[in-house]
């Protein structure tokens, strides 16, 4: 049942937008810009399965799309929040960036960003997005760990409210753990770090000083990047959970029913 599930919202996305809920009748409207390729294709499945229970229980719409073809200033009107559900920051239509970074800029709604959000440098062909690349702090894709490993994540700003009801210290499990040219601390908030000498198997790519989570704050709009998010299994960790359901309704602007 899991799988034909898993199908089936494979093929929505294919069709390019999928809806979950009527916007009319909601608290707000969420649109996600969610992979439908390559090797995020069940995280994001369970991403979907796991946003639509959410919002019927919360009473909030979703929207999928898995291309930058309909996004506009217009259409990014109609949403409180825009989840960027691992797609990567190149490839988008030049209306989209423009009504993406307007969108940003002048705070019309929220932000969520997760892994592969910060995929940035040249790749496929496509230059480095500049906007995009201050937007996560100045970071550059170095390299990442092929093979996956278990990290400790540290929070170290628990007064946010994305960090609320989080421990100190929690586990996640095979994960990528990208390396960047550089640590983002000296142009954004940073929430988290993960522990790099954690690892379990061990890995010689490090970066010494590795945010995993942090927000933008000279943007208007409330934003929030997540690094991790690359299986599936992650939506059975309740703590990653609790994250990315606080990250919601935060960079939303709203509050969580049932908190």
């Amino acid at each position: 049942m899991k799988l034909f599930y898993h199908t089936l919202l494979l093929l929505a996305l294919g069709t390019g937008m999928r809806a979950h809920g009527q916007m009319a009748a909601s608290r707000f409207n969420v649109l996600v810009l969610a992979e439908n390729g390559g090797h995020h294709v069940r995280f994001s499945a369970a991403a979907g399965k796991w946003l639509d229970q959410l919002a019927t229980d919360s009473s909030f719409s979703v929207t999928y799309i898995n291309n930058t073809d309909s996004i506009t200033g217009a259409f990014l009107s109609r949403f409180r929040l825009f989840i960027q559900l691992d797609y990567p920051p190149y490839n988008w239509t030049p209306e989209a960036a423009a009504g993406f970074t307007d969108y940003i800029e002048t705070g019309k709604g929220g932000w969520i960003g997760l892994h592969h959000a910060t995929l940035l440098g040249e790749f496929d062909g496509f230059k480095l997005w500049d906007w995009f690349w201050k937007f996560m702090g100045r970071v550059r894709f170095k390299s990442y760990i092929p093979d996956f490993a278990d990290g400790t994540v540290r929070v170290e700003d628990s007064t946010h409210p994305v960090m609320k009801g989080l421990p100190k210290a929690f586990r996640i499990e095979k994960e990528e753990w990208y390396t960047y040219d550089r640590s983002p601390r000296a142009h954004a908030r940073v929430l988290a770090n993960v522990d790099e000498s954690s690892y379990h198997p061990d890995s010689d790519r490090k970066m010494g000083d590795h945010p995993v989570i942090w927000s933008n704050e000279k943007m208007k709009a409330r934003n929030i990047y997540i690094f991790m998010g690359h299986s599936p299994d992650l939506f059975q960790n309740p703590i990653y959970v609790r994250l990315f359901r606080n990250a919601i309704f935060w960079a939303a602007g709203s509050s969580a029913k049932n908190q």
